[in-house]
């Protein structure tokens, strides 16, 4: 379409011919919302970068069938576990940008791994968009039964005793496992070896009794604890976990640390803000909804909505946080 300004065009063909311009630019540049409306009128796959049973495969398969019944379209859960978390980052980072391929992750690999890994085919940091923040979680200490320890002051005596010899699990290198039980190491002076597995598999050693302790997310291990087969010590953060309201937290141990985990999703980075905003408006909505809270809360999840901006901010403030931990530990990839 070519305008050019003629001596003695009327004023009004002149408007009418800006006006005809706005509309092409305004078509152009806010494709969006109309991906937006439509968005979403086909299935939905969710990556999770963890194999199945394990925190992350949890909340995203509650999320997802809750997006499901409301969207009458299927949000289908796949689980690409490998690489310390970077394969799902990796299918997600390079699939079309249109709100159909979704990661659901973990802290690790958001906030760990740009550090850890000394390149990224993908890097969570710069070419993801953060959607929502589903919970946090906190992480709890956790000890076979048949190790026949019952309270903290017992597991740091036995600790004590078998410096050098005992073992504890991760479900893989830079997960908030690995991180917490380096950190408690470092508090409380413990002579153990980290053994990473590639994802909940951890818990079943952990049961049979070849490992001696763990860190690990309430939900991965909550029904373990009800079936008496694992010990909960201490919680990890800084206030107790409303799933296991009798735990006392390490800080109330004596242990002067407090962290623990998160689980959100992200798209690829060129994805319609609209649709992102559309998808974390809808999330917000099931997390507030008081049976899916409680349901979470049973598990050991707490769920904490996040604005796409507030998601954003927070991701890039735990990578800074994690950062020089990560360094000291002198991890080092798989």
């Amino acid at each position: 379409m070519n305008f050019r300004y003629t001596p003695g065009r009327s004023q009004n063909t002149w408007r009418q011919a800006g006006w005809s311009l706005f509309i092409v630019f305004a078509n152009v540049m806010m494709p969006s919302s109309g991906h937006a409306q439509n968005y979403p009128d086909k299935p939905i796959k969710f990556i999770v970068s963890f194999t199945a049973g394990g925190t992350t495969d949890i909340l995203a398969r509650e999320v997802a069938n809750q997006l499901t019944q409301r969207w009458k379209v299927p949000v289908v859960v796949e689980n690409k576990a490998g690489a310390a978390g970077n394969l799902g980052t990796e299918v997600v980072g390079r699939a079309t940008p249109d709100g159909y391929t979704i990661l659901v992750n973990s802290f690790g690999p958001i906030a760990i791994n740009p550090t850890l890994f000394k390149s990224l085919n993908v890097n969570p940091q710069t070419e993801l968009q953060p959607i929502a923040l589903i919970a946090e979680v906190p992480t709890v200490l956790v000890v076979p039964t048949n190790l026949g320890i019952n309270t903290m002051a017992e597991f740091m005596a036995y600790a004590k005793a078998n410096a050098g010899k005992i073992n504890y699990g991760s479900t893989g290198i830079g997960t908030a496992a690995h991180m917490t039980g380096y950190l408690y190491s470092l508090r409380t002076h413990i002579d153990a070896t980290h053994i990473p597995y590639k994802g909940a598999e951890a818990t079943r050693d952990l049961v049979a009794g070849r490992l001696q302790y763990m860190f690990a997310t309430v939900p991965s291990v909550m029904q373990l604890i009800k079936a008496g087969q694992l010990k909960p010590l201490a919680i990890s953060t800084k206030i107790r976990s409303r799933g296991l309201p009798d735990v006392a937290t390490l800080r109330e141990l004596g242990v002067d640390m407090a962290t623990g985990s998160w689980f959100g999703m992200f798209a690829p980075k060129q994805t319609p803000m609209a649709i992102v905003q559309k998808m974390n408006q809808e999330v917000i909505s099931i997390l507030d909804d008081p049976q899916i809270k409680a349901r979470l809360v049973a598990q050991g999840a707490e769920p904490i909505p996040m604005s796409v901006p507030e998601f954003t901010q927070f991701t890039r403030s735990e990578f800074e946080t994690w950062a020089p931990i990560v360094k000291s530990s002198g991890a080092k990839p798989e």
